[in-house]
């Protein structure tokens, strides 16, 4: 199976920001890439930290 999911690295670990059924302490590979889509939001909501842009994204990808 293969599946894509949205993670937050936080303090060394990557924590997924959905829920997932993967068994505990099982291993498998990821595939780290940085999403330039925030860039396109800076500036237009003015002063924005980038944790409240990334909630405006993944609630906008929600409604696609």
């Amino acid at each position: 199976m293969q599946k894509t999911i949205e993670v937050v690295y936080e303090k060394g670990v990557f924590k997924p920001l959905e829920p997932v059924e993967i068994p505990d302490g099982t291993k498998i590979p990821i595939k780290i890439t940085k999403s330039d889509k925030l860039k396109k939001y800076r500036g237009i909501l003015g002063e924005v930290d980038e944790k409240l842009l990334k909630e405006f994204e993944l609630e906008a990808n929600d409604i696609r």
